[in-house]
């Protein structure tokens, strides 16, 4: 399952996607002070990936769960406008908070979540037309 992540280094950001290909085949735990450069290992050149169908990110127009956890707060209501960039939910897990924003601008026609609901990675959280 591949993933469109946001992640900010040195105070640049980058949208990445990442794909989940299951088990801790070429997981790396480093020592303490191991450099970057020594945790990269050979390997055999990765094949191109095909490219996802559109709905890879969930049915139409929905925003999905960008990980497993608990649904604090829906910020958002059915009717109400969003624009790409809004905070639309909120997450828990492992006791951290993560923001969900909206990855398209539109008007929210259905919300399938209700805080407290607990919600797995890829699962609808609301619908933007």
């Amino acid at each position: 399952m591949q993933k469109k992540l946001k992640i900010t280094v040195d105070g640049k950001t980058y949208d990445v996607t990442v794909e989940d290909v299951g088990g801790d085949a070429g997981t790396l735990y480093p020592e303490p002070g191991m450099s970057a450069a020594a945790m990269q290992t050979p390997g055999p050149a990765a094949a191109a990936p095909a490219a996802a169908p559109a709905a890879a990110a969930g049915e139409g127009g929905d925003e999905v769960a960008p990980l497993s956890g608990v649904v604090v707060s829906v910020d958002v209501t059915v009717g109400q406008d969003v624009n790409e960039g809004d905070k639309i939910a909120t997450l828990e897990a492992m006791k951290m908070k993560t923001n969900v924003i909206a990855h398209r601008s539109g008007k929210v026609i259905a919300v399938h979540v209700n805080a407290g609901d607990g919600i797995e990675a890829g699962e609808p959280i609301l619908t933007i037309g």
